[in-house]
């Protein structure tokens, strides 16, 4: 009998790095949890309430000793996953258990852990991201005066050159990173608010002395790593701050999409296109296919990440009056699976870079198929100098051009030149016109705008952020 294997969610068996599946682990969250009732200990007793330093060191003493299963076991006895925690944590404390989560509600441990959690996973998806742009600004640098054919409308249209189309990625990671580090700025922890976030159990537990139950909120947050907590909350922190915090993610799910489909169309054209690897297969039907696979994938993520961030505007909207517990299993699966999806993108999209491979040969050939329709313009200007009039000249390219459009949708050569050439409205010979076609000449300030926004905006601000040993696995 075959062995009855479990389902695991792909997004930690094929595109999360082992280092965020830590980060939101149920190991991890266990962990932070008890962390928390250290530090709300500490708090307690600083301020003068009946706690020994003996309890605390039993309580740090056995942060790290998780035994899920006991854990696990007990909330199916008593189907409250926090009382289920304190229940295993005393079971390894029998001095500080009855102090443990001491006139807390669940949503001390709930949703400071989240808060940390969170802080965690941005600050790896900022170290990935950082690494993303750094080589998506060099890629751009390197091929800043390359010029190729431009498209608007996904139709031929005025060149530009590979950087500067390069640049435009490179800016919309750069709006990301930038929302990132200010949505980090803004992090607060709920703090101590109590069942209703009016802080009463605390209020009694201190006898009456507001100030103790306004320190003990704050100590909290300083504990925490964080200056003060969110100023007034009910029992969980406002869960529109989850919609900020999620932003910057999908930006980044929608920047990946929109370079990932971008380059699967240049593959298409052969512009520029994904590495392959010496044994890759890209198809089992086809066998010279080259498929852009790990653009592919970054599209599907991103889909995937994009469809999940709406769910954090509806349980920001369903909280009913102080809170309600549907938003629970919705944020269990909500959070992780933005942080791991954005994990595997950046770790796909990291590897991507690496593995660019540009065909000048074939943009050249591309972009000079199309220069006569481009330098259309320039070749009617030149006419009017030479006595010609423009409205004439005008409806005579026009006409002209539309035949030999006719001629390349059949298969054939761009004759355009030719057809001015032999015009004798034009006045031209091939000596005139030619150097009219340089592509140098239709690429405007490409290779200027390249430089100055990459080189005075975006490397000097990636120069702040020095990001070493970063995790990036991916299964491509």
């Amino acid at each position: 009998m075959a062995e009855n294997y479990p389902f695991i969610s792909p997004l930690a068996s094929r595109y999360a790095s082992k280092a965020m599946q830590e980060i939101f682990s149920e190991r991890a969250r266990v962990r932070r949890f008890r962390h928390l009732w250290v530090l709300l200990a500490e708090a307690e007793k600083e301020l003068g309430l009946n706690i020994s330093q003996d309890q605390i060191d039993e309580l740090k003493a056995h942060v790290e000793d998780i035994d899920l299963d006991v854990i696990h076991q007990r909330e199916k006895e008593v189907r409250h996953d926090v009382m289920a925690n304190i229940y295993a944590y005393g079971l390894l404390c029998p001095k500080a258990k009855g102090i443990i989560h001491l006139g807390a509600t669940s949503c001390y441990v709930d949703d400071n852990a989240d808060i940390l959690a969170l802080q965690e996973g941005m600050r790896l998806v900022r170290a990935k991201l950082v690494l993303a742009l750094k080589k998506l600004s060099d890629f751009a640098l390197k091929h800043k005066s390359l010029p190729c054919l431009g498209y608007t409308h996904l139709q031929p249209a005025q060149p530009t050159t590979i950087g500067k189309r390069f640049s435009l990625y490179a800016n919309e990671f750069f709006l990301d990173l930038k929302n990132l580090d200010y949505q980090l700025s803004t992090l607060l922890p709920l703090g101590c608010k109590g069942a209703t976030g009016t802080q009463a159990s605390f209020l009694d537990l201190f006898q009456g002395d507001e100030k103790k139950v306004e320190s003990l909120d704050r100590i909290i947050a300083e504990k925490m790593g964080f200056e003060r907590s969110v100023p007034v909350s009910g029992q969980t922190y406002t869960r529109k701050m989850d919609t900020y915090f999620v932003s910057p993610l999908r930006g980044i799910a929608s920047s990946a999409y929109k370079f990932s489909l971008d380059l699967r169309i240049a593959s298409s054209f052969m512009e520029v296109q994904e590495g392959q690897l010496k044994d890759q297969v890209g198809s089992s039907a086809m066998p010279y296919k080259k498929n852009p696979m790990m653009a592919e994938r970054i599209c599907a993520l991103s889909r995937y990440v994009l469809a999940n961030a709406i769910n954090f505007d509806f349980t920001s909207a369903e909280q009913c009056f102080e809170r309600t517990l549907d938003d629970s299993a919705n944020r269990r699966l909500a959070i992780p699976d933005m942080f791991l999806g954005i994990d595997g993108i950046l770790n796909v999209l990291n590897t991507l870079l690496d593995r660019l491979v540009v065909n000048p040969v074939v943009i050249k050939a591309r972009l000079e198929s199309n220069l006569p329709f481009m330098a259309s313009e320039n070749i009617l200007m030149e006419a009017v100098k030479r006595g010609g009039d423009r409205q004439v000249l005008h409806e005579r390219l026009r006409v002209l051009s539309r035949q030999a459009s006719e001629k390349v949708a059949r298969g054939e050569k761009n004759d355009l030149l030719e057809r001015i050439i032999s015009d004798p409205l034009f006045h031209l010979k091939e000596a005139d016109i030619l150097p009219l076609l340089s592509p140098e000449k239709f690429i405007g300030l490409a290779q200027r705008q390249c430089e100055t926004f990459l080189e005075n905006e975006v490397l000097p601000y990636l120069a702040r952020s020095v990001e070493e040993g970063i995790d990036i696995e991916v299964n491509v």
